[in-house]
C-alpha cells in the first residue's frame, strides 16, 4: 500500500512537470521490520513508520516523503520539515473484512459473541466492542494484503512473547487502503462515519519536505488540495490539544460544505464503554480555531481523564 501511495505522488509530480526526474527511494520502517510487537513498542505509528523516512529527508537522501496522514503523530513538530502538500482526500471509512463462510447477518444475530476480530488499532478496537459488545478483539498485524490473506487461511498471529492468537473471524480495514492495493470487492461492509468516526487525518496522504528546499516546496505545492489541507489542519489541531498519544482512542473528521466546516470528535475507553463525542460549525477559513474550540470543549467533557487512563 505504502509503494502505491508513493507511486501516486511520483505520478502527479511527473504530470505537474513532465520534465521532473522522479524516483522512488524505499524505506523498509521497523513497523514493516517488525509485524509481531504492538505499535507502542516503536512509539506508535510516528515510530514504526515515519520517523526513519523523516531521517531520510532531514539527511537529504530523499528531497520529500510521503505518509498516510493518520500514521503522523499530532501532538508533536518536526524542526527542519514542513508538510508541502496534502492530496486530495480518499475515503475515509472503515471497511469490515469477513473469512469465507461468515456472513455479516451472523455477525450481527449473535452481536460478535464467539468471534474474534483483528485490529492493531485502539480506535477501531474500542468502537467494534461498543458495536459488538460480545466480540473478542485480537491484535492483528501486517500490510492490508497480508492480514487478508492471514484472515483468509485462518493463519494465527504471533505475540512477541511467542505465543499466538487467532484465527481472526473478521479485520478492519482502511476503505482507502484497500482501494490502494486493488482489494476494495473484499469489504463486506463499509461502516458510515456516523458509525465509526475516522482516525485524524484518515484517507489524507501528506507529502513531507525539508523546510528549507524552497525547490521541493514549490513542486509539492502544485499537487496540494486546499480542502483536504484545511481538513487537516483542524483534525490534527484538535488532536495537538487533547494531547493524543500512540495509544489514545480518539477520531477526528472534518468536511467542508460552502464557506462552513464542521469537525466532529470522538474519544472513548479502550473497551468500547464510554464514548465522549463533540461536533461545532465554523468558518473553513479559520480551520484550526476551529479544531481547537472542539478540543477544548471535548476536554471540558472529560475526554482528558480517558486519554490519561491510556498513558498507563
Amino acid at each position: 500500500m505504502a509503494l502505491a501511495q508513493a507511486e501516486l505522488v511520483a505520478d502527479l509530480l511527473r504530470q505537474a512537470e513532465p520534465d521532473l526526474d522522479v524516483s522512488l527511494a524505499q524505506n523498509d520502517p521497523r513497523g514493516d521490520r517488525d509485524q509481531i510487537s504492538r505499535l507502542d513498542r516503536h512509539g506508535g505509528k510516528g515510530g514504526a513508520f515515519v520517523a526513519e523516512i523523516r531521517a531520510d529527508v532531514l539527511a537529504g537522501r530523499s528531497q520529500c516523503a510521503m505518509h498516510s496522514l493518520k500514521d503522523m503523530p499530532g501532538n508533536e513538530e518536526t524542526p527542519g520539515l514542513v508538510i508541502g502538500a496534502y492530496l486530495k482526500r480518499e475515503n475515509p471509512t472503515d471497511s469490515l473484512v469477513l473469512r469465507p463462510g461468515l456472513t455479516l447477518e451472523e455477525l450481527r444475530r449473535v452481536e460478535g459473541e464467539g468471534l474474534k476480530l483483528g485490529t492493531n488499532s485502539v480506535r477501531r478496537g474500542a468502537l467494534v466492542r461498543n458495536l459488538f459488545p460480545r466480540i473478542e478483539v485480537i491484535h492483528f498485524r501486517g500490510a492490508a494484503d497480508t492480514r487478508i490473506d492471514k484472515l483468509d487461511y485462518g493463519k494465527m498471529q504471533q505475540q512477541v512473547d511467542g505465543s499466538e492468537v487467532g484465527p481472526a473471524d473478521a479485520i478492519l480495514l482502511a476503505t482507502a487502503g484497500m482501494a490502494r492495493i486493488g482489494m476494495a470487492e473484499r469489504s463486506d461492509y463499509r461502516f458510515s462515519t456516523d458509525e465509526m468516526l475516522p482516525a485524524v487525518g484518515q484517507g489524507i496522504v501528506a507529502v513531507e519536505c525539508a523546510e528549507t528546499d524552497w525547490a521541493t516546496r514549490e513542486r509539492l505545492a502544485r499537487l496540494d488540495d486546499p480542502a483536504a489541507r484545511a481538513c487537516a489542519q483542524a483534525e490534527r489541531e484538535m488532536l495537538w490539544v487533547l494531547d493524543g498519544h500512540c495509544n489514545s482512542p480518539m477520531a477526528g473528521f472534518a468536511t467542508i460544505d460552502g464557506e462552513v466546516m464542521t469537525l466532529n470528535a470522538a474519544v472513548m475507553s479502550l473497551d468500547g464503554e464510554t464514548i465522549l463525542t463533540h461536533e461545532a460549525r465554523g468558518p473553513s477559513e479559520y480551520p484550526r480555531e476551529l479544531g481547537r474550540n472542539v478540543g477544548l470543549a471535548m476536554i471540558a467533557k472529560g475526554a482528558q481523564s480517558l486519554i490519561d487512563d491510556t498513558r498507563s
